[in-house]
C-alpha cells in the first residue's frame, strides 16, 4: 500500500522528547520551543515567531491582534480549510468569499478590490500547495484601503514569493505543523509577526491574557491578567519533535522536491495530450512541494481515477468542499461575484501521495497506473 501521507520522522525525535522530559520543562516555552521560534525568525526574517498549538490558533491570534469585531468583513477564498474562516467567524466577522484563479487555485487578486466595503477589515490570502498568491497586488490594495493582510501559510513553510518567505509578507502569517504538513509536531502551528509593536500583545494573548512571558524574562517581578487571551502555547515535547525535523530542514525539502519533479516530468505527456492539467508555478514563486495534484476532466472522471488507484493500493485524495457551499459558509458568509472557477476546479483536483522518504519506485508505479487509466 502506498499511503497518501506518512508524517515525517528523521530519527532524533524520541531523543529530543526524552531530553525535554529530563529538562523538567514539558510545558510551553522550554528549550525546544525557543529553538523553533528562533529558527523560523531567522529563516523567514520575521520580527517574531511564536509557536502555537495549531495553525487554527495562530489564525485566531491574528484575528484578535487585528481587532476583528462583530460586523467586520474579511475577504478570503472559499477554496480553503475551515480554519481560515473559523478564526474570524469566532470574532463575529462576516466572511466574504471571492473566486479563485484556475491556474494556482489561489485567491484571484483581480477580484478583491470590488468586494471591499466600508466594513472590510482584512484580506486573508491562502497560499495553496505552497505556491504564493500575488502578494504585491494584495499588499497594494490593502495599503490603499487601510486593511490588514493575514497570510494563511499553513501549506507555505519554506516557500517564497519574490525572495520573501510566505507568512512573513503580510501583517501576520500562520504556519501549520500538523502531521500532514512538510514539517510536523503532530498538532501545532506558528504565528509570524512583522511589526515589532505587535509582539508584546501577541505574547499576552498566547499566555491566557497574562504578562507571564515578561515575568519569565525577568522584566517584571510578578505576572497578572492584563488582556483577553487563551492557551495557545504548545508543549515543549511537541516542539522537541519538530526541532528534530528542523535540523534536517533542507533534506526533507529536497526529498519532497524530488518526488514533485518526478511526477511533473513523468506526467507531462498526458498534460500535453490535454488529458490532465498539472500544477502551475508563477514566475518569482518558489514552492515547497507541499503537494502534487493533477486535474481530471471533471468530477466523474476524478472519482473513477481515485477508485482505480485505490484498487492498486494507491492512496490518492481530494479535499476542500468549497466553504461557501457548506451550511456554515452560507450562515456566516457570502460569495461575492461569480463562482466561475472555485467549484468547477475543486471538483477536478486530485492529490497524489507525496511525503518525506517516498521512493522513486513508488512514484514510478503511481504514474504507470495513471497512464493505464487514461489508456
Amino acid at each position: 500500500m502506498i499511503n497518501f501521507n506518512i508524517p515525517p520522522f528523521v530519527g532524533d525525535e524520541t531523543k529530543y522528547i526524552a531530553k525535554a522530559i529530563q529538562n523538567r520543562k514539558i510545558c510551553g516555552d522550554g528549550e525546544f520551543t525557543k529553538k523553533c521560534n528562533l529558527f523560523f525568525e531567522e529563516q523567514t526574517g520575521s520580527s517574531k515567531v511564536l509557536l502555537t498549538t495549531s495553525c487554527t490558533h495562530a489564525l485566531e491570534m491574528a484575528a484578535i491582534l487585528a481587532d476583528i469585531k462583530p460586523g467586520d468583513e474579511v475577504i478570503m477564498p472559499s477554496y480553503t480549510f475551515v480554519s481560515t474562516a473559523d478564526a474570524f467567524v469566532g470574532r463575529g466577522a462576516k466572511i466574504v468569499f471571492v473566486d479563485i484563479r484556475p491556474d494556482t487555485m489561489n485567491l484571484d487578486e483581480k477580484l478583491i478590490e470590488a468586494a471591499i466595503t466600508k466594513k472590510t477589515k482584512a484580506i486573508v490570502p491562502v497560499h495553496y500547495a505552497g505556491v504564493a498568491c500575488e502578494m504585491d497586488t494584495i499588499l497594494d490594495i490593502a495599503k490603499r484601503h487601510n486593511l490588514w493582510v493575514i497570510e494563511d501559510a499553513a501549506q507555505g513553510v519554506n516557500a517564497f514569493y519574490k525572495g520573501k518567505a510566505l507568512g512573513a509578507i503580510g501583517n501576520f502569517g500562520c504556519f501549520s505543523f500538523h502531521e500532514t504538513k512538510n514539517y510536523s509536531m503532530g498538532e501545532g502551528g506558528a504565528l509570524l509577526i512583522r511589526n515589532k509593536n505587535d509582539i508584546e500583545r501577541a505574547e499576552i494573548i498566547r499566555e491566557k491574557g497574562t504578562n507571564r512571558s515578561k515575568f519569565f524574562r525577568g522584566q517584571i517581578d510578578k505576572y497578572t491578567w492584563v488582556d483577553f487571551g487563551s492557551s495557545y502555547l504548545p508543549s515543549d515535547m511537541n516542539a522537541a519533535y519538530l526541532w528534530a525535523q528542523l535540523e534536517k530542514f533542507d533534506e526533507i525539502n529536497n526529498s519532497r522536491l524530488r518526488c514533485w519533479d518526478y511526477y511533473n516530468n513523468a506526467l507531462k505527456s498526458l498534460a500535453d495530450e490535454g488529458k490532465i492539467d498539472l500544477p502551475f508555478i508563477p514566475e518569482g514563486c518558489i514552492h515547497n512541494a507541499h503537494m502534487f495534484y493533477i486535474k481530471a476532466k471533471n468530477l466523474e472522471e476524478r472519482s473513477k481515477l481515485i477508485s482505480y488507484l485505490k484498487n492498486y493500493d494507491i492512496g490518492a485524495v481530494f479535499h476542500y468542499i468549497p466553504l461557501h457551499s457548506s451550511p456554515a459558509g452560507q450562515k456566516f458568509g457570502i460569495f461575492f461575484g461569480e463562482d466561475k472557477y472555485t467549484t468547477k476546479e475543486s471538483e477536478r483536483l486530485l492529490r497524489l501521495p507525496i511525503y518525506y522518504g517516498l521512493s522513486e519506485e513508488d512514484c514510478s508505479y503511481i504514474c504507470k497506473k495513471i497512464f493505464e487509466f487514461y489508456k
